[in-house]
């Protein structure tokens, strides 16, 4: 919509990117030795993906608003960083931390049963990141509803997070000496349904004729009846 000259929907377009990326966390996608934390605990294919052949996807404005305003009303530092070996870095961004407690808020269409496992890791990452001992899982539907989910420091569940972040950088130097390098293996999950690499991991395409259960047992069904 326009009144003269001015484009309203590109006016408000530009204020919810700014609400969004304000305080967003830098990503340099060309240094290896820094892999952050979104990057670990989702599927590595796809952040494999994200940085060597990435296909853009439109980020939803309620996630972009979401994501934004948490991350503006932070009580401490939301940037973590935890060193390893040989100079590798393992880099987050915790939406916030109030009163000794990590904090994440994720948008979603309707409340899981459970914490998304990668929800999980990230939060748990991000305590000790931040040296602190609870995390909550924030789960916020479009109507402003919110479900929680507490967890507390789980040191096993960071050295998993630590064991993938060293076998994603490992391949990600292999891409850089060698284009032809494979992927990370795949990691099925109902996150494939929307990722945008479907097509790279399974085949999308029907091949051949549709087939029915009428057209399997139908004619049966007529023989047998007396």
């Amino acid at each position: 919509m326009s009144v003269g000259d001015r484009d309203y929907k590109q006016i408000v377009r530009e204020a919810i990117d700014s609400i969004g990326e304000d305080v967003q966390l830098k990503f340099d996608t060309k240094d290896p030795n820094i892999v952050y934390l979104h990057e670990a605990t989702k599927c590595l294919r796809r952040s494999f993906y994200d940085r060597t052949e990435p296909l853009e996807t439109e980020q939803t404005q309620f996630n972009k608003v979401l994501g934004g305003l948490f991350r503006k009303m932070k009580s401490q530092s939301t940037i973590g960083k935890y060193e390893m070996d040989s100079g590798l870095a393992l880099k987050g961004q915790v939406d916030m931390i109030k009163d000794d407690v990590v904090l994440i808020f994720r948008s979603v269409n309707r409340y899981p049963e459970n914490p998304l496992p990668a929800d999980i890791l990230y939060v748990n990452a991000c305590m000790w990141m931040f040296d602190k001992i609870e995390g909550v899982v924030v789960y916020i539907t479009p109507d402003g509803k919110e479900e929680s989910f507490v967890t507390n420091r789980n040191q096993k569940m960071f050295e998993e997070v630590i064991r993938r972040t060293k076998v994603f950088h490992d391949l990600i130097e292999r891409r850089n000496t060698d284009p032809k390098a494979k992927p990370p293996i795949i990691e099925p999950s109902i996150d494939c349904l929307d990722c945008q690499y479907y097509e790279r991991c399974y085949i999308r395409k029907k091949e051949g004729k549709q087939i029915t259960i009428s057209s399997l047992f139908g004619k049966f069904g007529k023989e047998d009846t007396v």
